[in-house]
């Protein structure tokens, strides 16, 4: 059986690299919303000189798209920093979601869907970065518990390898990453959605709550 690759461990090793060197490297860092910004934000700050990439077409309905959009340009502008972070906003095209995931619609949440998700942010990501000049690109999706840290890693490698990119590979979850993402969220009291961002995803999340409801109004009885 092949053994598990520790990715908090590879990244620290490039960033013990990164560290003291006068002219920080530059990272592209794909962001899916504030609250798993935060975390790594204030930890990879201090490493790299950051450009936040926000590129989610998926993001279902529009106002929900803005409302996520101006909490990252909100973060960025309060959390202390080790060095200054930069935003770029990628195309918000919904249809072009739509078009990727044609006939995955009835995909459960962290299925095929979600990869083909992933494929689609992630190598807008690395065409980028590598059109920027970028030494580095890496998103914060690893660091929610509900998304597969290897799948995510192994996409970015792909898509790293296909632009000619390095691809920080990342399980920010680690070393209390999440925690930490919770706590930052309540302190700057940033806006934490209840569901991924496309509209299956809402559709899943309502039917859950509708069922946790039902359950409780069963249990009062």
């Amino acid at each position: 059986m092949e053994n598990k690759r520790n990715y908090q461990k590879e990244m620290e090793r490039v960033l013990a690299k990164a560290e003291g060197k006068e002219l920080p490297p530059t990272l592209f860092l794909h962001s899916c919303c504030a609250p798993c910004s935060s975390y790594v934000l204030e930890y990879l700050s201090r490493y790299f000189r950051i450009t936040v990439f926000y590129y989610n077409p998926n993001i279902s309905p529009q106002k929900e798209y803005e409302d996520r959009t101006e909490e990252v340009k909100r973060l960025i502008r309060e959390l202390p920093a080790g060095y200054p972070i930069q935003y770029m906003e990628g195309a918000y095209c919904p249809e072009v979601f739509y078009e990727t995931v044609k006939g995955h619609e009835t995909d459960p949440e962290g299925g095929e869907r979600c990869e083909i998700c992933f494929r689609l942010r992630l190598e807008e990501a690395a065409r980028l970065a590598k059109e920027g000049g970028f030494d580095w690109f890496t998103t914060t999706l690893t660091i929610s518990p509900l998304k597969n840290a290897a799948l995510l890693n192994a996409i970015g490698e792909e898509m790293g390898e296909k632009y000619g990119i390095a691809f920080l590979n990342s399980d920010f979850k680690k070393k209390n990453g999440y925690k930490r993402s919770v706590e930052l969220s309540a302190e700057y009291h940033l806006y934490r959605q209840n569901y991924c961002g496309c509209v299956f995803s809402r559709r899943e999340a309502e039917a859950r709550e509708i069922e946790r409801k039902e359950e409780k109004s069963c249990g009062q009885k």
